[in-house]
């Protein structure tokens, strides 16, 4: 038997367990890229417009900071500034998700070790889950060159340069997760420690983006991100740059294959420390805490570093917009307001809200994650009540909501430099929003525990309604299906209490009705 028997099976497995998060995630980075062309269109619609914003951003740095550089007036050109390093980074967060949990996620289980014992090869997981992720980042390369030489309408070169970096920059960070699930012996750990990466290569080319308006920054060139604009995709492509994603690929998967090769299945080679001889946990509150506290402080950091970095592109937006009345216009929409800073100010808190519903249906999920990896019964064994136990991570999911929206507030806030009060009531007006997210999560969880993943699918679907909705000029009565679509603008616009109430009502009511179901139903077990 060799080292690779099996993998066949296990990819035709992964992508079944995966049928529907890949499709979404191949959705949302696609979409971001295809998509961007017609709306640029719309909003500079001269060759004259399309100058001015190049001027604009050789000069602007804390929009190349937020954005990447310029380097060309096409509409794919600018496509590739406005959303080129989103797209990468979605690819990254996609890809190392996709490894993870078809690694460490298996061993952590015990699943890995029953499959282990037929006639599978040792290396043949590590590679079902590579292949896995090759297979989503193939298809988003192929969707975004056939989508933006449809779109752009500028030649099929660069839009295959394009389509190739991205999915390039998703290999990478696939590659780089398969080296972490190594050294970490809980795929909670090994995703945080992903993500970590993941955001630290995009403020490497945020930073270099910020000092030079070329992407030629040694700080841009350290990221992979920054080499996905360095291809310069219609601008007069480097073909030459697509083999530093090759080498990345090839060197960190030789180094994921030899190191998994050299430990049993279940342990990493950095194993996590004995805990106290005592306990000292006393609660199941407690306990919630100590599984999610890396959670909540990975995601307060990043709300709060985050708001600082939207707050100080507030200004240059003013710079961004100029003139042109149709980016006024998509800027208003998305904001809700007529006057142009306010309605940038609520465009980011909404986007901040959105993003803060993805941590409240991840804390919800924990509780899933628990009980089908056996974690939960022995608690309940005891003289914890489902009840009991479900309340302290709902505590989390819903509280740390709260917090992480008020530290994105005083990081937009201090990066403004002014409106505290303002932007904190914003902020907090978006919770009942969030809130219904993850209540309708607890609802899926609790009600058909089979169906708790699509809990993923809502917020993800939300989030990209959100994100591409105004620029594309969605229908009013479809963006209304979203609760942020029924929430006040603010800063800025009137509040409206009705729908803050009632939406606070749904969510209390789909909680009530999911702990109900947690409370009759068995365990997973």
């Amino acid at each position: 038997m060799t080292t690779l028997a099996g993998t066949g099976p296990l990819v035709r497995f992964a992508l079944r367990r995966d049928r529907l998060m890949i499709p979404l995630w191949i959705s949302l980075v696609a979409l971001t890229l295809i998509t961007s062309p017609r709306t640029l269109k719309g909003i500079y619609s001269t060759p004259a417009d399309r100058a001015d914003l190049l001027a604009t951003m050789r000069t602007n740095s804390s929009l190349r900071a937020l954005y990447g550089p310029a380097l060309s007036d096409s509409l794919g050109g600018l496509a590739v500034w406005r959303v080129g390093a989103w797209g990468a980074l979605f690819a990254g967060a996609m890809s190392l998700l996709i490894v993870v949990r078809h690694t460490r996620d298996e061993e952590e289980s015990g699943r890995q070790e029953m499959v282990s014992a037929a006639m599978v090869g040792r290396r043949a997981p590590l590679t079902a889950a590579l292949l896995t992720a090759l297979v989503a980042n193939a298809t988003v390369a192929l969707l975004i060159a056939a989508g933006m030489t449809v779109t752009a309408g500028d030649g099929f070169a660069g839009a295959l340069a394009l389509g190739l970096a991205t999915g390039g920059t998703g290999m990478v960070f696939a590659t780089l997760a398969a080296i972490v699930a190594q050294f970490t012996e809980s795929a909670r750990l090994a995703r945080g420690v992903s993500a970590g990466l993941l955001g630290a290569a995009f403020v490497l080319r945020a930073a270099g983006d910020a000092g030079t308006a070329d992407a030629s920054s040694p700080l841009t060139w350290a990221s992979p991100i920054g080499w996905l604009e360095n291809v310069r995709a219609y601008a007069g492509e480097r073909w030459w740059v697509l083999l530093l994603f090759v080498a990345a690929v090839a060197a960190q998967g030789a180094v994921a294959y030899a190191l998994t090769g050299r430990r049993d299945v279940g342990m990493s080679f950095l194993p996590s420390r004995p805990g106290p001889a005592a306990g000292r946990l006393g609660s199941a509150g407690a306990l919630a805490w100590r599984l999610q506290r890396g959670a909540v402080i990975g995601w307060s950091l990043s709300f709060l570093a985050s708001g600082a970095a939207l707050g100080g592109v507030t200004a240059g937006a003013t710079d961004l917009v100029g003139d042109n009345q149709a980016t006024r216009r998509m800027i208003e929409r998305m904001g809700g307001q007529s006057g142009l800073t306010d309605a940038f100010l609520s465009a980011m808190v909404g986007l901040l809200g959105m993003v803060a519903a993805l941590y409240v249906v991840q804390s919800v999920l924990r509780m899933h994650g628990e009980e089908t990896s056996g974690r939960a019964e022995p608690v309940l064994t005891g003289a914890v009540g489902r009840v009991r136990w479900a309340s302290g991570h709902l505590v989390i999911a819903f509280a740390g909501a709260v917090l992480i929206m008020l530290l994105g507030g005083l990081g937009l806030a201090a990066g403004y430099g002014h409106g505290l009060g303002p932007i904190l009531g914003a902020c907090l007006v978006q919770l009942p929003a969030i809130w219904t997210l993850g209540g309708l999560a607890v609802l899926l969880y609790g009600a058909t525990p089979r169906a708790a993943m699509a809990a993923w699918g809502v917020a993800g679907a939300v989030l990209l309604l959100g994100w591409l909705g105004p620029a594309l000029k969605v229908p009013q009565s479809v963006m209304d299906l979203s609760p942020f679509g029924h929430l006040p603008k603010l800063p800025g616009g009137g509040m409206a209490w009705s729908p803050v109430v009632l939406l606070t009502v749904v969510a209390v009511g789909c909680v009530g009705a999911g702990v109900a179901g947690v409370r009759r139903r068995d365990t997973a077990g």
